[in-house]
């Protein structure tokens, strides 16, 4: 029976629902997480009768016709890019993006990765960091002796020393955007990677050309809404329990139809 296979591949849709659920509320307090949202596709039909098609030598045509679908089929994953929440910090390192823009992260492998993560540290060499070790791109390396850092807004690092007054620029953050970020490929550690869906990298300052704009003292955190995720899971279960009813349903039609050949 066809029903059998259509409702265990809504079954299968919602074990995908319910997995990308979890994932969300496991990384709700992940600095600069974004959450996802799992999407599906109709699969086949068998279009026993289709509409249009010529009824009678009259020339009548069938206003509708007969299809069956064969279940469900998960289509993606995508990620929702929207501003997560900023939240101050007080730590000289961290830094939130406000808008558009992902800080670029020089990989041990010479790849760069992006993140919108900026729960940035002070290497042993005085290098500014990610909490990995990684240099962020361009690299900046912070005076041994500098008694405060400050970042603006549009990414100038500065560095007061002992016996200036003024402080002293020591490098340039940049960003990085792209025209589809749904399409970056997330390899963990808060990180995505660039990918032919997503378009090389537009780098520029903050605050420059749309990107967005730099706070210090301060992180972006996750985008994912507790009730938004509860209620997405209570409708997934629900939508489980009404595809196992189904399965229930057509293996007690399966067993009428045996007993009808005893």
């Amino acid at each position: 029976m066809r029903a059998l296979h259509t409702a265990a591949s809504g079954m299968k849709a919602q074990e995908l629902t319910v997995e990308v659920i979890s994932n969300n509320i496991a990384n709700m307090r992940t600095t600069g997480f974004k959450r996802q949202r799992a999407e599906f596709q109709d699969m086949l039909y068998d279009h026993q009768r289709r509409a249009g098609t010529q009824n009678s030598q009259q020339g009548n045509l069938l206003p509708v016709g007969i299809s069956i679908g064969s279940g469900v089929k998960a289509a993606g994953t995508s990620r929702v890019m929207t501003q997560g929440n900023v939240l101050s910090t007080e730590k000289d390192y961290d830094v939130a993006i406000r808008g558009e823009g992902f800080f670029r992260i020089q990989l041990p492998d010479g790849r760069t990765a992006y993140t919108r993560d900026g729960s940035f540290e002070r290497n042993a060499d005085g290098q500014i960091v990610t909490v990995d070790g990684y240099q962020i791109e361009p690299g900046i390396t912070v005076p041994n002796n500098a008694t405060a850092v400050t970042i603006s807004a549009a990414g100038v690092v500065q560095a007061t020393l002992p016996g200036q007054t003024a402080a002293q620029t020591i490098g340039q953050i940049q960003l990085s955007r792209f025209v589809n970020k749904a399409g970056l490929e997330s390899m963990g550690d808060n990180l995505f990677l660039e990918t032919a869906a997503s378009g090389q990298a537009i780098t520029t300052t903050p605050g420059n050309e749309g990107m967005g704009s730099l706070l210090q003292k301060n992180l972006e955190q996750s985008n994912v809404t507790a009730v938004s995720e509860i209620s997405d899971l209570i409708a997934a279960q629900r939508a489980y329990e009404m595809n196992a009813r189904i399965i229930s349903a057509a293996d007690q039609m399966l067993q009428s139809t045996s007993q009808l050949m005893r």
